[in-house]
Formats: structure tokens, C-alpha cells, sequence
């Protein structure tokens, strides 16, 4: 009967046994409700009863509830059993109560530990977050047991997260064929991937194919992240193919991380033609058609998804919108993410640590400066991110003193600076040029030990480079473990202005390194060509970026390029480059063509290209109308200069303060004074002291000298400090106007109270200033002083005054100085001249004018011109080609013998003056 009765109960547990194992399919509740009315039912559950039920409150991480199946363990005396210690360890691992799990451990007998074990002490401390911990017990356990899949799975992950990529390579190789699954491949392949080793995780694919290990959704995401991260259109494509093959294109997993890749590779048709084919799209899906419309900058087509998302019925959450914000990070799009921040704030997305550093980074990024900051100091909690966006904001509007403050608020908040941080506050360094600050911050770098992080070295270099210590700049660069192009780029840059020949040895360095010269490099090396002696080694430079297929499509190069050739006085070549380009040139290439005839002083030609663009239909922006009123303003084209103010007005430009500037100063050089005051009257802020300027030198140019120093007044009350074009203008109001105390007072201002160092040219403003009045000996005494060595503008201006005051010995030593300085130029012979003609010495006159023969020295001939309508009429001395002609010769006459008549023709240069 005994017998028989225990017979019955083993079935009855066997019975139950085979019901639990049965449920493995099903939920863990499910488990623990049958393990519940086992329990319910008198019977004593076995080892494996304990086991299946211990591993479903793990998965649960109910560990109150495996705490109670413990104590039944325990009381049927079998927690010695491998299957129950195996089961426990997991359990409490799971739950992270590692102290009772290394506690159970240790009691079972060491060289009887099941496997299973062992591989539930390693993920504990793996999942922990306890690597160090996981390969100590994986070390125990290589003694004693047999490491299973699992177990070898979780070291690599433990090897990976510590960053022991070769230990995790070393063990990998060690695993036998067969234990190296599907998981095992997809561990090396992920790991790699996420630590920005892209390439071995994509070799680690291409092995695994090799091995006939088939991929799972898993591996292909894996891979495609990698693919992504290194831009590889061509593995991309293959990639999907492959998908394709093996029926997971139309998996969620793989689909969005093909549209990533895509988006990365700057395919966004392709991404979105993926995009397309998904029957059944998530926010998943969504937010990674969002994303890649948005790193492409591609707006328009950003909001048209985002309203099909909301008409599909998907809810944007706090991804959605900070990919939508990141596309607004630009001031032409700034209103679009005020709304979607008004949007943010009714969905109740305020408090997302995320959304709010796309917030403060949309709107930094932007120039909205005042609207960054306000909502960061709303923040209840900042992390690196927020305070690297508004830094870099800080930097980005060159506000510099309020990147250092931020960055000294930012360490005392307790956040460890990152590279990105340090790389923003470095390049503040460098735009101010404070090179002390710049080593401290460099010490703190060595510090965090970021010195040789590639992006932290990097703008080290360039922080040293613009401090002008290259020195320093350079041992940067040696002591860097690893090189990029961007480090060496830097370093380029450094010695564009000093050194061109180790600009281009640092060419050949980064080819002999395998780097790739991006456009930069070569834009960094176009700017040392500038200017007629280098000009070869410029067009050495363009062919071989033609020979790299750089030029194609590149407008930054093209800009680049045409600088070097007008700077270099070669129109010719410059208008062929541009020529070269196809028939959609941009803005900046048309502005930077303008520009450079303007520079090569011909305006005209500037204005013909101006009008040739917008027959282009071509817009114009702010540095165009800049560019193009200088233009007007030098050939006194007044209405030319009114029809681009007109276009300004109605395209609805916001008149900033260079363009108003520029727009005042060519009305003041057209003489129309009146409209220069209203522009600089009507603008808003009036902070720059280009505009300033642009008005006291408009006044001084037209003869207005107490306008232009009550302006200057003006300024100075509004506390905007005057620089040295400032005062140029106000001495060239006072030497107009006859005031030599105040301008010798004003000069004694501007070196003394200002610190401003006169240029040459202040220097010949108070030469003109002292000699127009007649102070001809002090003006002499002054350059006499001088601790520079007087040009050849100082001579002429004293040789200009003695003429005018008839001081013939003092205008001979101004003269054989400025023949000395300019021994082909006409103009000290003319002025001599016209002196000695003026007193009746004829000889002396004759006499200049045989020198002049023998020297082949020429006049060139005078030039003026007039706009009548829309026509310039062009007049130079000598030619009689005019159509008008007889009748301009005939009002000449008649103005000559009214000048007669009122014995004002002593001052007229004698005719064959004329003809030299």
C-alpha cells in the first residue's frame, strides 16, 4: 500500500512536472499560477518543480515572491541540488541582490558547481553593471568548469563594456566553431559598433557570412548602424540586399535602421522609397523618416511627414520633436521652432531632459541667444548636452565672456567638462586671442585627460594656431597618439600666414598617413597663395584639386579659388573658374565675383555682373547689397544706388547695420547727404561703430565738419568706443574745415586716452591738416618726429601744402623725398610744377619738364565721368571723341573767360601741364 501510494505521488509529481515544463511557452504568471495550485494540492514539489518556478519570478524580478519559493526550497532540503543553486543564483543576480547570489554561491562545493552557476553569477555582475567583478568569477570558473554559450556570451559582453575589444577579439577566437552562434557574432558585431569601431564591425559581418552563420534582425541593424556612422553608401546597398534575401526588409528593426542608414549616406529618397514600402509603420519608423529629413536639412519635407504622422494618428513624442527642432537650429526657420516650442509646451514635454536640450540648442544655434538662455536657467535639470549647446551658442555669436562664464558655472554644477565643451571654450581662445587662458584651459585637459582626444587635440592646435604661438601649436600636434584630417587642418591653418612651405609639407604628411585632404585642407592652402608671387603654387593647388574631383559641384572651393585669383589681379582666370561652374551658381559665388572686381578697381564691371545676376534671376542677400553699394558708392552712381536701396525696401530685407552702413556711405559719396542722414537716422540699434563711422566720414567727405564731430560726440556718449577709422574721419573734418587746434587735440585723444596706434595713414591726415592751413614748418617737424618711415601719401600731402602756400625750398625736399619713394610717378613733378609756374619761375618749370622727357616719366591722363539718365559719360584728359564735344568745349570757353574777368586765373595750371 505504501509503495503504491508513493508510486502515485512521484506520478502525480511527474504529472505536474511535465505541466510546468509545458508552460514555457506561455507567460511566467502562468508558470506561477500552476506552481500555486501544485502547492495547493499537498504535493512536494521537486528540484526541477523549484527550478522552472525560481526562473519565472526572475524573469517577473519578483523577488519577494522567489524569496518565498526559497524558504520552500530549504524545508525539502534542496538547496544543495545544481539545478536549485543555478536557479537561486539567477534569481537573486537578476533581481541585483548580488550579495545573496554570491552568498548561495559560495556554499555549494567548489569543484561541484554546475555551470549553469557560474553563468548566473556573470550575468548578475554583468548586468550590474560590474564587469570588473564578472570576468574575476569568469576566471574562478575556467578552473573548474567548462564555460557554456551563455557564459562566454556574457564575459565578450563584459569584455566589451570595459573596452577591451582585444580581450573580447582574443576570447571570440577561442570559442569553439559550433558555440559561435548567431548571438556570439551579433555581440562582437554590436559591441564594435557601439564603441565607434565601425570597420571591424562590419568585418566581423563579413566573416560571419563567410562561416555561413546566417544574420538575424539584430546583425543587420548592427551592421547598418556602423554602415551609417561611416557614410558607406556601397556595404549599405549590399546590406539591403541582403535583408531582402532574407525576408526582414519589411521588419521594423531593420527598415528603420536601413532609413538611418540612408539618411547618413545623404540618400533621402532612398531612405524614404524604404520608408514607403512599410505596410504597418510605428513611431519608430516615423521618427526615422523625420530624422533623416532633418540631418539633411531638408524642412519643407520635414513638416509635410510630420503632419502626415499626426493625420495617420501617431502621436509625436519627444523624439519626433527633437528631430523637428534640430532642422530650425538656423535663423531663417526660427519662428517655426517658437511654434513647435508652444506645441512642446502643451503636450507636457517641458520636463524631457532631451527636448529641452534640442530646445537650448535650436535656439543658440539660431543667434536667439536671449531665448537659449532664458530657457536654460528654467531647467530643473541639466546635464552635459544642455551645457554644451548654450556654450557653443556663447561661442558661435562670439559672445566670449559669456562662454567663460557659463563654462566656470558649468564645473561648479559638478559636470565634468567632455571634448566638446573644451573644444567650444578653446576656440573662444582662440577668436579673442587670449593665449593665457587658452594653457589653463589646456592644463584642464590634461587634467581630464582629453590632450590626445582627436577633437579636444584637434582645437588645441587651432587655439594656438590663432594665438599666433605655432611653436606650441605644432608640439600639440606631435604629441597627438593618433592623427586625423581635421588636427592636421588645423595645423595647416596655423602656418597659412607664416609659413607656406611647412603648410605644404603638412600635405604630403597627411597623404603619407593615408588622410584624405578634405576641402578645408585646401581652402586652408588657397589662402596662403593669395597675392601675385604665389600664385603659381595657387594654380599647382587647383589642379590638383581638379585632379581629386573636389571642384565638382564645390562652391566653398570655387569661392576660395576665385579669391586667390583677385587677389592675385588675375580677372581672367577668375571669370573662367566661374564660368567653368553650372548654370545655377549660388549667391556666394556671384557676390564673391562682385567683390573681387570691386577690389581690382572695376566697379563698373562689378555693377554689369550685378545686373547679369539678377537676369539670372539670382536673389541678392545682405553681403550682395553690401558688395554692390560699395560699387555705387565708388563711381558716384547715385542711381544705381537708389534702385538697390528700392529693391532692399521691397524685398522685404531687415536693413542690420552693415547694410545700413553701406547704404550711408554711398549716399555721402554720392554726395546726397541728406538721404545718408536718414538712413542712419532711421536705424533701430545703432551698436556697431561701422555705421558710426560711415556718417562721420560722409560728413567730412562733403565739407560738413561740424555735423561729422557732432556725431562723433554722439557716439561717444552712447559709449561706443571709436577705432582708428573713426578718427581718420574726424581729422579729415577738421583739415576740411581749417580746425588745427582741435585736431591736433583730437590725434593727442585717440594715441593717448584711446591707445589706438596711428596708421599711416592719421599720420597723413595731420601732415594735410597742418600744411592746408599753413602750418608748413610744424607739419615738417612732425614727420621729422615720426617713428615710422613716412610713405609716399605724407610727402605728397606736404608737397601739396607747399604748392598751395608757395614755400618753393621746402616743397623741393618734399619732392626729391617722393620722387625717391615713387621715381616713375608724375605726380611730385606736376605739383613742382604747378608751384614754380605759379611764381613765375619758368626755368625751373622747363627744367622738369625736360627730366620728365629723359626719364620717360608719363602722366596719367585725368579721368572723370557724369551720369545723365542711365548713361556714364567718360572723360579723359586729351580725347576729343565725345559726341558732344564742340558744345562742352564752347561752355569751357565761356566758364574761362568769366574766371578771367574776375582775376581768379593765376591758380589754373599752365596748358602744357595739361599735356605732361
Amino acid at each position: 500500500m505504501r509503495v503504491a501510494a508513493g508510486v502515485k505521488c512521484l506520478l502525480r509529481v511527474r504529472q505536474w512536472n511535465w505541466r510546468v515544463q509545458g508552460t514555457k511557452h506561455y507567460s511566467s504568471e502562468r508558470v506561477l499560477q500552476f506552481y500555486a495550485s501544485f502547492m495547493n494540492s499537498g504535493h512536494s514539489p521537486d528540484q526541477f518543480t523549484f527550478a522552472v518556478t525560481l526562473s519565472a519570478c526572475a524573469k517577473l524580478q519578483n523577488l519577494h515572491l522567489g524569496r518565498a519559493v526559497h524558504s520552500c526550497v530549504i524545508k525539502s532540503g534542496l538547496e544543495s541540488t545544481s539545478f536549485c543553486q543555478g536557479a537561486l543564483i539567477h534569481l537573486y543576480a537578476k533581481c541585483n541582490s548580488l550579495t545573496c547570489a554570491r552568498t548561495i554561491f559560495a556554499s555549494a562545493p567548489f569543484p561541484h558547481l554546475h555551470t549553469v552557476s557560474w553563468t548566473a553569477l556573470i550575468s548578475g555582475y554583468v548586468q550590474a553593471g560590474l564587469p570588473h567583478e564578472a570576468l574575476h568569477i569568469f576566471d574562478k570558473m575556467r578552473n573548474s568548469a567548462v564555460p557554456d554559450q551563455v557564459a562566454l556570451v556574457t564575459v565578450l559582453n563584459a569584455y566589451i563594456s570595459l573596452g577591451k575589444l582585444d580581450d573580447a577579439c582574443q576570447l571570440f577566437q577561442q570559442m569553439p566553431i559550433p558555440i559561435r552562434n548567431v548571438v556570439a557574432w551579433n555581440v562582437m558585431i554590436s559591441g564594435h559598433a557601439k564603441t565607434a569601431h565601425y570597420e571591424e564591425a562590419l568585418a566581423f559581418f563579413h566573416q560571419m557570412s563567410k562561416h555561413g552563420v546566417k544574420s538575424s534582425r539584430s546583425t543587420l541593424a548592427s551592421v547598418l548602424s556602423a554602415i551609417a556612422s561611416l557614410a558607406a553608401l556601397n556595404h549599405g546597398l549590399l546590406v539591403h540586399a541582403h535583408a531582402i534575401k532574407q525576408g526582414f526588409e519589411s521588419s521594423i528593426y531593420v527598415a528603420s535602421s536601413l532609413i538611418n542608414m540612408y539618411g547618413k549616406c545623404q540618400m533621402p529618397d532612398d531612405a524614404r522609397q524604404v520608408f514607403d514600402a512599410i505596410s504597418q509603420k510605428n513611431m519608430i519608423v516615423w521618427n526615422a523618416m523625420l530624422g533623416v529629413y532633418s540631418q539633411n536639412g531638408f524642412l519643407s519635407n520635414v513638416m509635410e511627414l510630420f503632419l502626415d504622422m499626426i493625420s495617420c494618428g501617431i502621436h509625436p513624442d519627444e523624439f519626433t520633436y527633437t528631430s523637428i527642432l534640430s532642422t530650425c537650429a538656423c535663423f531663417e526657420y526660427l519662428e517655426v521652432g517658437r511654434q513647435l516650442h508652444s506645441a512642446i509646451i502643451k503636450k507636457r514635454f517641458t520636463s524631457n531632459l532631451f527636448v529641452n536640450n534640442a530646445l537650448i540648442d535650436m535656439y543658440a544655434k539660431a543667434g536667439a541667444l536671449k531665448e537659449a538662455g532664458k530657457h536654460f536657467e528654467h531647467m530643473t535639470y541639466r546635464d552635459h548636452i544642455s551645457w554644451n549647446a548654450i556654450i557653443v551658442g556663447y561661442v558661435q555669436e562670439e559672445v566670449e565672456a559669456g562662454a567663460f562664464s557659463l563654462f566656470r558655472r558649468m564645473i561648479l554644477d559638478g559636470i565634468v567638462p567632455d571634448e566638446v565643451s573644451l573644444a567650444s571654450i578653446l576656440s573662444a581662445c582662440g577668436n579673442i586671442k587670449v593665449l593665457e587662458s587658452g594653457q589653463q584651459f589646456h592644463c584642464l585637459s590634461v587634467k581630464l585627460g582629453l590632450e590626445t582626444n582627436l577633437f579636444a587635440g584637434s582645437s588645441l592646435i587651432d587655439m594656438y594656431s590663432k594665438c599666433g604661438d605655432i611653436k606650441d601649436a605644432h608640439k600639440t600636434y606631435s604629441s597627438m597618439p593618433e592623427r586625423s584630417v581635421v588636427s592636421v587642418n588645423a595645423l595647416i591653418a596655423g602656418y597659412a600666414l607664416k609659413n607656406t612651405k611647412e603648410s605644404i609639407n603638412l600635405l604630403h604628411e597627411m597623404q603619407i598617413l593615408g588622410l584624405k585632404p578634405s576641402e578645408i585642407t585646401f581652402a586652408s592652402l588657397i589662402d596662403v597663395c593669395k597675392g601675385s608671387a604665389k600664385v603659381i603654387l595657387g594654380l599647382q593647388i587647383h589642379c590638383a584639386i581638379v585632379k581629386r574631383g573636389l571642384l565638382c559641384g564645390s562652391e566653398f572651393l570655387g569661392t576660395s579659388l576665385l579669391g586667390m585669383y583677385m587677389d592675385s589681379q588675375r580677372l581672367a582666370d577668375a571669370n573662367i573658374l566661374f564660368s567653368e561652374f553650372s548654370s545655377l551658381k549660388s549667391i556666394v559665388m556671384w557676390t564673391a565675383l562682385i567683390s573681387g572686381h570691386i577690389q581690382n578697381e572695376c566697379s563698373d564691371v562689378a555693377l554689369n555682373l550685378y545686373r547679369e545676376m539678377r537676369d539670372n534671376n539670382i536673389s541678392p542677400d545682405q553681403a550682395t547689397f553690401v558688395t554692390v553699394l560699395q560699387a555705387c558708392a565708388l563711381l558716384s552712381s547715385l542711381h544705381d544706388g537708389r534702385e538697390i536701396h528700392s529693391l532692399i525696401f521691397h524685398t522685404g530685407f531687415d536693413l542690420d547695420e552693415l547694410t545700413s552702413s553701406a547704404l550711408v556711405d554711398m549716399y555721402a559719396k554720392c554726395g546726397d547727404v541728406k538721404s545718408s542722414v536718414q538712413v542712419f537716422e532711421e536705424l533701430a540699434t545703432k551698436k556697431d561703430v561701422i555705421s558710426w563711422n560711415s556718417m562721420i566720414v560722409g560728413f567730412a567727405k562733403n565739407g560738413y565738419a561740424k555735423c561729422a564731430l557732432k556725431v562723433f560726440d554722439e557716439m561717444t556718449q552712447s559709449c561706443i568706443t571709436p577705432d582708428d577709422v573713426t578718427f581718420l574721419g574726424v581729422l579729415t573734418a577738421c583739415s576740411h574745415a581749417g580746425w588745427v587746434y582741435e585736431g591736433r587735440q583730437i590725434f593727442d585723444v585717440m594715441v593717448n586716452y584711446y591707445g589706438i596706434e596711428p596708421r599711416v595713414d592719421h599720420y597723413a591726415c595731420m601732415v594735410d591738416l597742418l600744411g592746408r592751413w599753413g602750418f608748413l614748418k610744424e607739419a615738417e617737424e612732425f614727420i621729422d618726429k615720426l617713428e615710422v618711415e613716412p610713405n609716399a601719401m605724407i610727402w605728397a600731402n606736404l608737397l601739396g601744402a607747399c604748392r598751395i602756400h608757395g614755400d618753393e625750398k621746402r616743397g623741393q625736399r618734399a619732392a626729391k623725398k617722393l620722387i625717391e619713394l615713387e621715381p616713375q610717378s608724375s605726380s611730385p613733378y606736376v605739383l613742382l610744377s604747378n608751384m614754380y609756374a605759379a611764381s613765375g619761375n619758368w626755368d625751373e618749370a622747363r627744367s622738369l619738364r625736360r627730366t620728365m622727357i629723359k626719364k620717360d616719366i608719363q602722366k596719367i591722363p585725368g579721368c572723370s565721368w557724369i551720369v545723365v539718365g542711365q548713361e556714364t559719360n567718360l572723360f579723359v584728359a586729351g580725347d576729343i571723341s565725345h559726341s558732344s564735344y564742340d558744345e562742352i568745349s564752347k561752355a569751357l570757353k565761356h566758364l574761362t573767360a568769366l574766371i578771367k574777368d574776375n582775376n581768379r586765373f593765376q591758380d589754373i595750371v599752365i596748358s602744357w601741364v595739361g599735356q605732361i
